[in-house]
């Protein structure tokens, strides 16, 4: 039975909704999740598919839907998929809202919609999306804008555009990251003195949290942990927690990571079989990704240092026997 006036959160038995239960938990907020995956450790979940809008019918007496649910990985197929999950999927949230007067929706949208931007680019950099990702996630962006200005006196809208998420459980590229390097098997490429920006998913559940506090308009955050890094103190960094070791050990320059990236595109198309080096993730890597935020305006401060939150997720994933932990499949 759901309570009134619960928080309803799509998508939430993913990686973030498994992050921000806890701390919903703790504050005795009552909420409900809405999600395709019913094998969680929850009782509070119900069957929902952004894509069906019968599905989403059991979303009612709520004051706030949070939407975390996404396609999001760079290897989906058909690519039909990313406009059913993340643009369609807006539009049915957006008419569940105006059936049930739900005046309030966060919405986790990505800084992919700002593609290979310039460096420090703040909330109000230029939609430059490279991949349907980010296309989608821009889009999906616009439906929400058009609900709340349906209504904008008494309807509020998030947008968090957060920018790559890592923490403990997470089996995406940059746990892929550190586990080469665990693995000593990892190889810096090019020179290292590009900059990532990065989100630790503790910290990316609290201000969601925090967001929930907000008054009717429309608010747009990207989501940093600030200080940025260079990939050479990410990879020193992790090298010194996990061997005691402060430097990147094995470099090759970037042409030849490129060369090789193309190698193994196309082994995969021989092979008929993804592979998890490409040419692709080597740019990725070797291309900087910095970002800026406004969300010290909003009163919200990380409880999580990000160097304290990679250290974590280090011990975490390889200095601490977790292997019967649940584990999280994203890019």
């Amino acid at each position: 039975m759901i309570n009134e006036k619960e928080i309803a959160i799509v998508g939430g038995s993913g990686f973030v909704g498994s992050f921000l239960s806890k701390i919903l938990d703790k504050n005795k907020t009552s909420y409900h999740i809405y999600d395709l995956n019913l094998n969680i450790e929850n009782d509070n979940v119900t069957f929902a598919d952004v894509t069906s809008l019968d599905t989403l019918e059991s979303i009612k007496n709520t004051s706030v839907i949070i939407n975390l649910a996404a396609e999001h990985r760079d290897d989906v197929s058909p690519t039909s998929k990313y406009d059913d999950v993340n643009v369609e999927g807006a539009r049915n949230i957006c008419t569940v809202a105006r059936k049930n007067n739900i005046n309030k929706i966060i919405f986790t949208s990505s800084v992919a919609i700002y593609g290979f931007a310039p460096n420090n680019t703040d909330e109000s950099g230029k939609p430059n999306y490279f991949n349907d990702y980010g296309r989608t996630k821009f889009l999906a962006e616009a439906i929400y804008k058009e609900w709340q200005e349906e209504d904008p006196l008494n309807r509020t809208l998030t947008i968090i555009r957060p920018t790559v998420i890592f923490g403990p459980g997470n089996r995406g590229n940059i746990y892929n990251l550190l586990k080469q390097i665990a693995s000593k098997k990892f190889i810096m490429i090019g020179n290292g003195n590009n900059i990532k920006s990065i989100a630790y998913v503790e910290n990316v559940a609290a201000f969601i949290s925090h967001s929930m506090s907000f008054k009717p308009g429309i608010n747009i955050y990207n989501y940093i942990d600030k200080p940025d890094f260079t990939m050479n103190q990410l990879v020193s960094n992790t090298r010194k927690v996990l061997f005691n070791k402060n430097n990147v050990g094995l470099r090759i320059p970037l042409f030849l990571g490129v060369m090789a990236g193309y190698f193994f595109d196309a082994l995969a198309l021989i092979l008929n079989k993804k592979l998890s080096i490409s040419s692709i993730r080597i740019k990725k890597f070797s291309n900087s990704s910095q970002f800026n935020t406004s969300i010290s305006k909003s009163g919200f401060v990380p409880k999580i240092h990000a160097d304290k939150a990679w250290e974590n997720t280090i011990k975490y994933e390889f200095l601490s026997n977790n292997s019967n932990s649940r584990t999280f499949d994203t890019e």
